[in-house]
């Protein structure tokens, strides 16, 4: 086995601390070639797809890529900004706004940056720069409040695989989920609010999450639980009858059967019932992307107002709320309890002192 080539290193250098916010990815632009390679990255990942290897690849390659890779773009170019892909720009402003809220609890000396699982920024190019910038402990921060295998779990997967392949690793730290934290069930609460505040308030609160296959909570995973406690808590905040919420899921994907209720058929039957007005949340993304600005916020409109619904009202992801913006870091200042993010300007000329005096006993003993 060969392994990757480390940084250059010199002796006292002040080792550094990070955390690392990790969403799930977006093609590089709107084009069918992009989302092309993006997919197949993407649904490539065993995490993902648990189907056996050499049948999904035809599959994949031969019916999927060739026929979905369009209609993916059309889609995407529906919700392409001036700053790009909704998902990366708010994973891009959230990690920039975590580092100053940070900063502003006294942790000064810390790196806060963001990758994307898939596409880029790659968690191997961000790594590769925490390296060299001798960042010694790392926190990776999943954009998923919810654990999952096919999502959190891949992230932990690509740490591993890297880390693997080298020779010094840093300490790590890796958040497995917040679903059921004070301060990100408080951030929902609060963007609720504001928006029934500023829009009214419908006769049903929808909270849509990403679906997964059912046979993935049989054997084990508790994604399913842990998105159903986010409603809970959220809906008892909200201080909800448990007839003025419900739980469904959307992003269903090939012939198997998904946790259910799904979201689409569900709003459909709603409207059918005589619902008039509907919101509809997605607790489950914390940054707004095509999940939820195409598949709610345009396709599942539609269908509600098709079927007979007034009025649908889609309630904005968390995104840059000064709100979750505290919350997230509250949950990483969590992670980073023992590591010395907070030093008095004395601690860190002694940490600067005593690092020079390592490099002076290093070069004694024939260091560079």
């Amino acid at each position: 086995m060969s392994f990757r080539k480390e940084p250059p290193f010199t002796h006292g250098t002040v080792a550094r601390s990070a955390v690392v916010l990790v969403n799930l990815g977006t093609p590089d632009e709107p084009t069918r070639g992009a989302v092309r390679r993006y997919l197949k990255e993407f649904l490539s990942d065993p995490r993902v797809v648990e189907i056996p290897r050499l049948v999904w690849w035809f599959i994949l390659n031969l019916i999927i890529l060739p026929f979905r890779s369009g209609k993916s773009a059309a889609k995407y170019r529906s919700i392409w900004t001036r700053d790009g892909s909704p998902l990366k720009a708010h994973t891009q402003k959230q990690a920039m706004l975590l580092r100053g809220a940070l900063g502003e609890r006294g942790h000064d000396a810390l790196r806060v940056v963001m990758a994307m699982r898939y596409g880029s920024p790659s968690l191997p190019e961000v790594l590769d720069k925490l390296k060299a910038e001798h960042c010694e402990r790392i926190v990776i921060l999943p954009a998923y409040p919810q654990y999952s295998g096919t999502t959190t779990a891949s992230i932990f997967d690509a740490v591993f695989a890297y880390f693997g392949k080298a020779r010094n690793i840093p300490e790590l730290r890796l958040v497995k989920h917040y679903h059921d934290h004070d301060s990100y069930i408080e951030a929902l609460h609060d963007s609720v609010l504001a928006f029934w505040e500023t829009n009214g308030r419908g006769q049903k609160l929808v909270m849509s999450f990403h679906g997964v296959p059912k046979r993935t909570l049989m054997l084990g995973d508790p994604y399913h639980c842990e998105c159903y406690k986010t409603a809970r808590l959220l809906a008892a905040k909200l201080r909800l009858q448990p007839d003025q919420y419900m739980v469904t899921f959307q992003s269903r994907f090939g012939k198997a059967e998904w946790l259910q209720p799904y979201t689409a058929p569900t709003l459909q039957k709603l409207a059918r019932e005589g619902l008039e007005k509907v919101d509809v949340i997605c607790p489950g993304f914390t940054s707004d992307c095509l999940e939820t600005l195409e598949e709610i916020a345009m396709e599942a409109k539609h269908d509600f107002l098709a079927a007979g619904g007034k009025q649908f009202h889609y309630i904005p992801c968390l995104n840059e709320d000064p709100s979750w913006i505290a919350g997230l870091a509250e949950i990483a200042e969590q992670h980073l309890i023992g590591w010395p993010t907070m030093m008095t300007a004395a601690q860190r000329d002694a940490e600067k002192k005593d690092a020079e005096v390592g490099r002076a006993h290093a070069v004694a003993l024939g260091a560079d």
